[in-house]
C-alpha cells in the first residue's frame, strides 16, 4: 500500500470555496466530486487517471463541454468587456486638453512617432498641443525616467487616429483598459470555474472608478496593469499544462515498469521540457518592466509563485525528492523561461533609442571611456548610464505634491488623485446654475475597494488555514504590486499607482463572493440565497458607480452635486 494522496484538485488543499459544475447558476469549482481516500494501491496511484485527479482535480478541457456552454464561456467575458468599453470610449475626448501627467507621456509618445525617442518641447507646448498643433517639437533630446513600452502604446493610438485630438491620445489607454476587463473575466472563470463569478469579476472592474479614470487618461499605469494581468493569466494556463505534462510522463514511466515508476524516476521526477505559456508570461513581464520598473517586483513575485506551484505538484504526484527535483527541473527552467526572455523584450523596447543618434545620453560612452567596462559596446554602456541616472532620480523623488498619498492610504481611498478640475461659468454647456464643476477624481468605488480590503483578510485565513492555492495566488498579485512601495517611505507616491494590482483586489472580492454563493452540494435554499446576495452586492456596486460617474468622466454638474460626492475631506 502507499499513502500517496489521491485527493482531487491538489493534495492537502481545501476544496475550492465555490463548487459545482460550469452549467449552474451558482458558485462553481473543483470540489463537487466526493474526495477520494488518502490511501491507494501502488498499481493504481500512478495511472494517468489517478495522477490527473491528484494534480488537476476534475477540471475538464475546453473541448469536453458542449458547444452551447463553450459559447457562454466566451460570451460572458465579452459582454462585461463591452460594458466596460462603452464606459471608457463614450466621451473619451472630454476634457479636450492634456490632463495631469498626460503632459509628459502623450507628448513623449508623439516624439516617438516622429523620431523614435523623446525630444524636448518649448514653453507653452501644451497650448499648442491642445489646439491640435503638436508639431512644435524641439531638436534637442528630452531626459525621461520611464521606459518606452507604455509610450509606444500611446503612440500607436495616435498613429491610428491622429495626434491632433484627445481621442487619438487616449485610444490606447481605453482599449487596454477594456481588454483588461476581458482578461480578468477569463482569469476568474479559470480560477473559480463559475460563469456568475466570472461575470461579477468583469463587471466590478468595468464599473470601478479608479480603473475607469486610468482607462480614460493616457498615463503609463494602465499599461503596466494590463501586461501584469496577462502574465498572470499565462502562468495559470502553464500551471495546468505543466501538471498534465507531469502526470502524463509519470504515467508512462509507471506503465513501462509494471505500474509504478522506478525508485530513480521517483527520486526527482521527469523533466517537463519547454513550457511555452511560461515563456509567454516572460514576454508579458518584459513588456511590464518596459512600461514601468515596478514591473520587476511582479517578475520576481510571479517567478517565485510558479516555482512553488511546481514544487507542490511534484510533492502531490508522489516524487520523493520533490524539493531538489523541483528546484533543478522546474526552478532553473522557470528562471530561463522568464528572466532572460523578459530582459530581451525589455532591451528590444529601447530600439528607437538605439537607432537614434541624438537621444538623451546616446553618446555618453564615447565621451566617457572606461578601462573597466570598455569591452562593452558604447551603446550598451550609454544605456546603462541612463538607467543609473534614472534610478537615482527615482530614489530621490521626494518633493511635496498636493495629491501625494502614502501607500498606507491607498486601500482605504485616503487621498485619491485629482486629474482635472474646472468651474464652468453659468450658461456654458451643461451648466444651468450659478456654480458648476467639471472634475476627474481617480477615486475607486468605495463599496468595491472597502469590500476588497475585508476580502484580503479572509483570503489570508483561507490560504493559511485551508491551503487554497487560489487564495495564495491572488495574495501574491496584491503583494507584488503593493508591498514594495513600503520600501520607499520618503518617495513621493500617488494613489493611482494602485491600479497595477487592482485586478487582484477584484479577484479577492470575487473569491469571497464565491463563499457567499456556496457549493453546488448545498441545499437549494442556501444556493438561491447566496445568488441573491451576490447579485445584490454587484447591483449596489453598479448603482454607486453611477452616482460617482460624473466625477470620473469630467461631466459638468452643479457644485453642490460635486460636493455631495466628496465623502472625505481628503478627497478635495
Amino acid at each position: 500500500m502507499t499513502q500517496t494522496s489521491t485527493r482531487p484538485g491538489g493534495a492537502g488543499q481545501a476544496a475550492p470555496a465555490a463548487s459545482g459544475d460550469e452549467t449552474g447558476g451558482t458558485a462553481i469549482g473543483s470540489g463537487a466530486s466526493p474526495l477520494r481516500p488518502w490511501v491507494s494501491r501502488p498499481a493504481e496511484a500512478f495511472t494517468l487517471e489517478a495522477l490527473l485527479a491528484r494534480l488537476v482535480g476534475n477540471a475538464r478541457g475546453w473541448r469536453d463541454y458542449p458547444p452551447s456552454l463553450r459559447l457562454w464561456f466566451l460570451l460572458v467575458p465579452v459582454l462585461t468587456a463591452v460594458t466596460g468599453g462603452i464606459l471608457r470610449f463614450v466621451r473619451l475626448e472630454a476634457p479636450p486638453k492634456l490632463v495631469f501627467d498626460e503632459t509628459y507621456y502623450v507628448k513623449d509618445a508623439y516624439s516617438y512617432l516622429v523620431s523614435g525617442y523623446e525630444r524636448g518641447w518649448p514653453d507653452k507646448a501644451n497650448d499648442a498641443f491642445n489646439a491640435g498643433n503638436p508639431g512644435v517639437l524641439l531638436d534637442s533630446p528630452e531626459y525621461v525616467v520611464h521606459p518606452p513600452v507604455g509610450k509606444w502604446m500611446i503612440a500607436a493610438g495616435m498613429g491610428l487616429f491622429g495626434p491632433e485630438n484627445p481621442f487619438g491620445w487616449r485610444f490606447a489607454a481605453a482599449l487596454t483598459g477594456t481588454l483588461s476587463i476581458l482578461l480578468l473575466s477569463l482569469i476568474a472563470l479559470k480560477l473559480f470555474r463559475s460563469l456568475p463569478l466570472a461575470g461579477a469579476a468583469g463587471l466590478l472592474l468595468a464599473v470601478d472608478g479608479h480603473h475607469l479614470v486610468m482607462s480614460r487618461t493616457s498615463l503609463l499605469d494602465i499599461f503596466l496593469m494590463f501586461w501584469v494581468l496577462a502574465a498572470f493569466g499565462a502562468l495559470l494556463l502553464d500551471r495546468d499544462s505543466g501538471r498534465r505534462r507531469l502526470a502524463l510522463r509519470l504515467a508512462r514511466a509507471a506503465a513501462d515498469n509494471g505500474g509504478r515508476p522506478t525508485a530513480v524516476q521517483l527520486l526527482s521526477g521527469p523533466w517537463l521540457g519547454i513550457r511555452w505559456w511560461r515563456v509567454a508570461a516572460g514576454v508579458c513581464l518584459g513588456f511590464a518592466v518596459g512600461t514601468k520598473w515596478s514591473g520587476l517586483f511582479f517578475l520576481a513575485g510571479f517567478g517565485l509563485l510558479t516555482v512553488l506551484w511546481d514544487l507542490n505538484a511534484r510533492r502531490v504526484a508522489g516524487i520523493r525528492g520533490w524539493i531538489s527535483g523541483g528546484v533543478i527541473k522546474d526552478g532553473v527552467p522557470a528562471f530561463l523561461s522568464m528572466v532572460p526572455v523578459a530582459a530581451l523584450v525589455y532591451a528590444a523596447s529601447w530600439t528607437g533609442w538605439f537607432r537614434s543618434e541624438n537621444a538623451y545620453f546616446r553618446s555618453w560612452a564615447e565621451s566617457n571611456p572606461s578601462a573597466q567596462w570598455g569591452w562593452l559596446p558604447d551603446a550598451v554602456r550609454s544605456l546603462a548610464h541612463y538607467h543609473r541616472e534614472a534610478y537615482t532620480f527615482h530614489q530621490g523623488l521626494g518633493s511635496d505634491h498636493p495629491y501625494e498619498a502614502s501607500a498606507w492610504s491607498w486601500l482605504v481611498l485616503g487621498r485619491p488623485t485629482s486629474f482635472f478640475y474646472e468651474t464652468p461659468p453659468q450658461g456654458s454647456p451643461g451648466c444651468a446654475v450659478e456654480k458648476c464643476t467639471s472634475a476627474i477624481l481617480s477615486v475607486g468605488n468605495p463599496l468595491i475597494w472597502w469590500g476588497a480590503v475585508i476580502s484580503l483578510v479572509v483570503l489570508l485565513f483561507w490560504w493559511a488555514g485551508r491551503r487554497d492555492w487560489r487564495a495564495g495566488a491572488i495574495l501574491a498579485g496584491v503583494g507584488a504590486g503593493y508591498l514594495p512601495w513600503f520600501l520607499y517611505p520618503e518617495r513621493t507616491m500617488f494613489y493611482f499607482y494602485a491600479v497595477s494590482f487592482e485586478p487582484f483586489l477584484i479577484l479577492a472580492l470575487v473569491y469571497c463572493l464565491g463563499l457567499v454563493l456556496g457549493r453546488a452540494s448545498d441545499p437549494p435554499w442556501r444556493r438561491r440565497s447566496g445568488l441573491y446576495l451576490v447579485a445584490l452586492f454587484v447591483a449596489a456596486a453598479i448603482l454607486l458607480s453611477a452616482f460617482f460617474y460624473p466625477v470620473w468622466a469630467a461631466e459638468t454638474i452643479p457644485y453642490d452635486a460635486w460636493k455631495v460626492r466628496m465623502w472625505m475631506p481628503s478627497w478635495i
